[in-house]
């Protein structure tokens, strides 16, 4: 049977003519503002220092797609919004990306397909006869916190580390799949670290184990590699209860680091603060709005958990119809910060953490269906260094602009999707954006930020 596919489309038009579309426009892109991506990953020199960290040992004579021009198109397209590798079977032949990964568009060659790129994915520790691209986990978790200390412009006098876990969903057999009870579902649990909007850790972890699992290892590298940079800064860990262990409190008090942990609540807690909740409680009847009051206390858990005494913050709140306390642990002194300005300015600032963790989200982290789960972790990988080059964008182009607090899904959808029309000659390629773009003025100021 004959294969037909329609190629021209009728619409009617406001005021009686006829509206025709067709796909004839040539050669042409809807992600203009990859432009600036490019720019972006030029000034952080990301994507060759992504390639060191992996082994390529494919024969040259037979190699068409340099692991540069893959890593690019990868990442790129990520942040453009492709997740699946499916999606690069048609997006190998776009010419805007072809030019900004780095493939000689005047041959006419395309980019990578779906089969190539999952090979790469799906690399062994060691190099097979067909998977002989491995990458090196350590030394991309260097780069991250490295890409950290160049963006500081200056030595900090105060890191402050947050620390969280997301759920990321599983739908097939992957390696180590778990069900949890807590999120009903089988699922991977990653552990994030944060300083600001800096990503410096994405390690994914199986379900079967704490929250809190293999931190102090990720912190303990983290803190190594910054203060071989600033042996003087001061450094603190920011996390919920579920961070909240022996282990990783002794770790950060044998070595000079200072912690805030959320504590989760318990009967006892609740009873030595029973005079400020009635204070609380007093407050809210007289005012009849929220009340707050801040009490510390030494605190050692009866079961012997914690090796010594320690600092506890507590927030005796009462709201309308309920209690709301709420306590912190901490080895930061009073006189550096007192109990309300460490529990309201300092412990409830990391609720910021959230939004890193959505845009990690944003740009298809939680797309982890590859069968092992070192497959998965260099999906993960990708995902954050796709956001490292929007925080980048962010940080170095859109400073001082509307969008220099945006997440990246609305830097994606406000300034990289732009029309454009791509025409190839010997000696130059021309890009023709969409006369239209409402925000031309912005794409130019980020453009001339982006070559200071």
């Amino acid at each position: 049977m004959t294969e037909c596919i329609q190629e021209s489309f009728g619409f009617e038009a406001p005021g009686g003519r006829e509206l025709v579309a067709r796909f004839d426009g040539g050669t042409m892109s809807s992600d203009g503002g990859v432009l600036l991506l490019e720019r972006t990953e030029r000034r952080l020199d990301l994507v060759s220092r992504l390639a060191a960290c992996f082994d390529d040992r494919r024969n040259p004579l037979y190699v068409q797609h340099a692991l540069p021009e893959m890593l690019r198109q990868r990442i790129f397209g990520l942040a453009l919004g492709y997740e699946d590798l499916s999606d690069h079977d048609v997006l190998r032949h776009d010419p805007l990306l072809g030019t900004v990964s780095g493939k000689r568009q005047a041959e006419g060659a395309a980019l990578a397909g779906k089969s190539t790129l999952n090979r790469l994915e799906l690399s062994t520790a060691e190099p097979s006869r067909y998977k002989k691209i491995h990458y090196q986990a350590e030394a991309i978790d260097e780069l991250l916190v490295r890409l950290f200390v160049e963006a500081q412009g200056r030595p900090p006098e105060r890191i402050v580390l947050d620390l969280d876990v997301t759920d990321l969903p599983l739908h097939g057999h992957q390696e180590g799949r778990f069900f949890h009870g807590y999120y009903d579902e089988y699922v991977y649990l990653p552990l994030y670290i944060f300083a600001g909007e800096h990503l410096l850790c994405a390690r994914l972890r199986t379900a079967d184990q704490d929250a809190a699992a293999g931190s102090k290892k990720e912190v303990a590298r983290i803190v190594e590699q910054i203060r071989q940079h600033w042996p003087e800064v001061e450094i603190i860990l920011r996390a919920d209860s579920g961070f909240c262990r022996e282990e990783l409190m002794q770790w950060c008090e044998d070595h000079g680091v200072f912690y805030v942990f959320g504590l989760a609540r318990n009967p006892l807690l609740r009873r030595i603060i029973a005079p400020q909740m009635a204070k609380a409680a007093r407050l809210h009847r007289k005012t009849g709005r929220a009340a707050r009051v801040f009490c510390e206390f030494p605190h050692r858990t009866k079961t012997e958990s914690w090796s010594r005494k320690r600092r506890v913050v507590a927030k005796a709140e009462q709201i309308e119809g309920k209690e709301n306390p709420r306590f912190v642990v901490t080895n930061l002194s009073r006189r550096a910060w007192a109990k309300r300005a460490l529990y309201e300015q300092l412990y409830c600032a990391r609720g910021e953490m959230e939004n890193r963790i959505k845009e990690q989200l944003s740009l298809f982290a939680t797309r982890v269906s590859a069968e092992t789960l070192r497959a998965n972790q260099l999906r993960l990988y990708f995902a954050a260094l796709a956001y490292v080059l929007v925080e980048g964008l962010r940080r170095l182009g859109l400073r001082g602009t509307e969008l220099a607090r945006a997440q990246a899904g609305t830097i994606r959808l406000r300034l990289l999707k732009i029309g454009a029309r791509v025409r190839i000659t010997v000696r130059k390629i021309w890009v023709s954006l969409a006369s239209s773009f409402p925000l031309r003025g912005l794409f130019a100021q980020a453009w001339a930020q982006l070559r200071c």
